[in-house]
């Protein structure tokens, strides 16, 4: 039946009882499943995290100024990763650094929500924001 309409016969299921075949275009069947994967991946969203660091002894302006980069990244729909940078011996003034990270976090709290509380790592203090979805 295949070799009459030019076709392809091909096994579907071949464990079922009795194997399940179909007459079908075998090139159009790959197009097909390859289209429908493309679209599937395309749907999916794409995780886009956008840094920014800070001094443990950040002035006001370098704060504002951070800030409303941290806005527009949350108003983006992107996570907001940010973090405060010990050199040296500022490693004392971990205090600052969580002050400053906690402060970020109440001043986008309309925006974003926390995921992770200021955390160190090695002479990194890190926290997490991610957006809130809009309905």
């Amino acid at each position: 039946m295949a070799q009459a309409e030019e076709l392809d016969l091909v096994m579907i299921a071949e464990k079922a009882d009795p194997p399940v075949c179909k007459i079908i275009d075998y090139k159009k069947f790959l197009y097909d499943q390859k289209k429908k994967q493309k679209e599937i991946t395309a749907k999916a969203q794409k995780v886009v995290i956008k840094e920014i660091r800070f001094g443990p002894q950040t002035d006001d302006h370098d704060y504002e100024f951070k800030l409303k980069h941290a806005r527009k990244f949350l108003e983006e729909g992107a996570k907001l990763k940010s973090f405060v940078f010990f050199r040296g011996r500022s490693i004392i003034y971990k205090e600052q650094g969580e002050l400053l990270l906690l402060r970020l976090a109440q001043d986008v709290s309309d925006l974003g929500k926390v995921e992770a509380l200021p955390h160190l790592e090695g002479k990194r203090m890190f926290i997490l924001i991610a957006p809130i979805k809009k309905k």
